[in-house]
């Protein structure tokens, strides 16, 4: 008997870990067959569908519950509804900061889904007990009654929990997800980069579900079924989520990253007039793993922004007693890097919210175009904004002809030469080359609505005969810009953030949405000021038939042509960031560690 204890003590001392440096939850190597790996990888996949399908079962249609249960106009209706949107991406920074900084990713991922579904349970609480009401009421024919300063107060709370929770869950998940695969395994490296693509899908089905069952529920004034129905999927996805937890895999917080990010600006400060060495080994860099800001790999030296390179400059100042250094007088060359890194990475990034502006004109103008075509089929009438699936059913689609069909040739006709397929920067560049086209096709369409606008009809000053179908190409269009652009994005980002920083690398994918949301409303009202005179009511009025859609669409290609020009010298100026080489053969030595 004990002959067989000591045999199973050896079997799990041989068990392989991962080459990463991933740990358990108990904090020790992660085993390779126990952890992560695409059991973890579907749970979280699950998790943000559901999680996704709460949030749009809130979002989608959050415009019409301020219209017609909360008494609101539709300025300011839509006004709230944009800040509202743009809260969420302004958490996904803060949720992001705790993740890397202090809490790690699965502690946050916990802690904001609980945000989420409390503040999904309060809204459905009070939207059931207090806002709709007379009941039935809610509905396009029966605006609701008007309420009490608490009423509203306690909506508001409701709704700026469930942002407070989806914002600072969303940029850890995906990260998080991406933590499950060893990037040093041969094997697993190809599962991380397979799940931006299968992350990206999941958040789209949750979407779809939302714009088409529960939009369905809540246009027809069943707002109960509808809040109800996200907080019990945003439930079980925090329980699926939960469930996991012995299986997943775990990098810890590296501590706050502006401390350091201030460190290197204030040491290159202090030494303005100090030579910087033309040889990059005589600069500071502890060795081994004693530099406890960036997990386990350093940062090797690159040129460009030489005047950082000042901070990890020694001289004879920046020791203190006992040989200690004064991190605000000498830092490493490690963190130096970090700070290039993100100064690298922001050009790119600015060249990514024009895209977002093309983006979301799905959600506004696209609608509003739908509106004034010819919705009715065989006498079933079309929402306008269920065109959306043709988007959503565009993204899958072409995540798996990138996936099986494109990238494999690609890899294939570039193997002498290049071996892999597109790069990340290559695909971001193919989805703004797509978002142009996306822009003219829809352009081509409103030209083509308004030929075809009706104006023998008294009671349809707002309608053309042109059939709504005529939309699908501008809507399958930028689901397969969305495939190259936000999947490449996340993927980007995500590679090319140091260690410390992967959630805010994440995060930078959110908030380019957002910016474009703020951008896209300030180029709508600065068209229509420009445009509107005595003659001309704008090109975006009220009435379409009046005004001229087409030439901003046009206008938004433009731009956006501009905008391809400019990525394409930012992605030629951009460098890679270089990683220390981890030393596999010690890692695999920790397979002789009990664990």
């Amino acid at each position: 008997m004990s002959c067989l204890n000591i045999a199973k003590v050896v079997s799990a001392e041989r068990k392989e870990c991962t080459f990463d440096g991933s740990v358990d939850r108990h904090g020790r190597p992660a085993v390779r067959e126990g952890t992560g790996k695409w059991f973890a990888g579907n749970l979280l996949l699950v998790n943000q569908g559901l999680a996704t399908l709460a949030f749009f079962g809130v979002g989608v249609n959050l415009v019409l519950f301020l219209t017609r249960v909360m008494g609101q106009n539709n300025a300011d209706a839509a006004n709230n509804v944009s800040k509202w949107t743009g809260t969420v991406y302004v958490f996904s920074l803060l949720g992001a900061f705790l993740s890397d900084a202090y809490w790690g990713r699965h502690k946050s991922c916990a802690v904001f889904q609980a945000i989420f579904v409390v503040g999904l349970v309060s809204l459905s609480i009070s939207s059931n007990i207090f806002l709709v009401k007379p009941s039935g009421c809610g509905n396009e024919q029966t605006p609701c009654g008007s309420h009490s300063t608490l009423q509203v107060a306690l909506f508001y709370v409701s709704i700026y929990l469930v942002a407070l929770g989806y914002g600072g869950y969303q940029p850890n998940i995906a990260t998080f997800g991406a933590d499950q695969f060893d990037e040093d395994h041969p094997k697993e490296s190809h599962s991380k980069v397979a799940f931006f693509s299968y992350f990206y899908l999941a958040l789209n089905l949750g979407s779809l579900f939302s714009n088409t069952v529960l939009g369905y529920f809540e246009d027809e004034g069943k707002w109960a079924i509808g809040f109800w129905a996200s907080a019990g999927s945003a439930l079980l996805g925090l329980l699926l989520f939960l469930v996991g937890t012995p299986r997943y895999r775990h990098f810890m917080a590296q501590g706050n990253p502006l401390s350091r990010f201030c460190q290197v600006v204030v040491a290159s400060a202090k030494k303005w007039k100090v030579k910087i060495p033309d040889d990059s080994d005589e600069l500071y860099e502890v060795e081994g793993k004693k530099e406890a800001d960036n997990a386990d790999r350093k940062l090797l030296h690159t040129e460009g922004f030489r005047f950082l390179d000042r901070a990890a400059v020694i001289t004879s100042k920046d020791f203190e007693e006992d040989d200690i250094c004064n991190p605000w007088r000498l830092t490493t060359v490690t963190k130096v890097e970090e700070v290039k890194c993100i100064l690298r990475l922001l050009p790119i990034w600015l060249c990514t919210i024009l895209y977002s502006v093309v983006f979301t004109q799905m959600a506004s103008l696209f609608v509003e175009q739908g509106a004034a075509m010819r919705t009715t089929v065989s006498g079933f009438h079309i929402p306008p904004a269920s065109m959306s699936s043709f988007d959503i059913l565009s993204v899958a689609a072409f995540i798996f002809i990138y996936r099986r069909v494109l990238d494999p040739l690609v890899a294939r006709l570039r193997k002498k030469y290049n071996p892999g397929g597109l790069t990340e920067l290559q695909r971001m560049g193919i989805g703004l080359i797509i978002a142009i086209m996306a822009m003219v096709a829809a352009g081509i369409v409103e030209h083509f609505r308004l030929k075809h606008r009706l104006t023998n009809c008294s009671d349809c000053d707002n309608s053309s005969s042109l059939s709504i179908f005529w939309q699908v190409p501008q809507y399958v269009l930028i689901g397969a810009s969305e495939v190259f652009m936000y999947v490449g994005q996340l993927e980007f980002f995500n590679g090319q953030a140091p260690d410390g920083l992967k959630s805010f690398g994440s995060a930078l994918c959110m908030t380019s949405i957002s910016l474009g949301n703020y951008v896209s409303s300030l180029l709508v009202t600065m068209v229509m000021k420009i445009s509107t005179s005595d003659e001309m009511p704008g090109w975006i009025p009220g009435n379409l038939n009046k005004g001229h859609l087409d030439r901003f669409y046009f206008l938004l290609a433009a731009l956006t042509s501009a905008d391809f020009v400019v990525y394409l010298v930012c992605a030629k100026w951009y460098k890679y960031v270089q990683f220390e080489r981890r030393n596999l053969n010690n890692d695999e030595n920790q397979a002789d560690m009990k664990v």
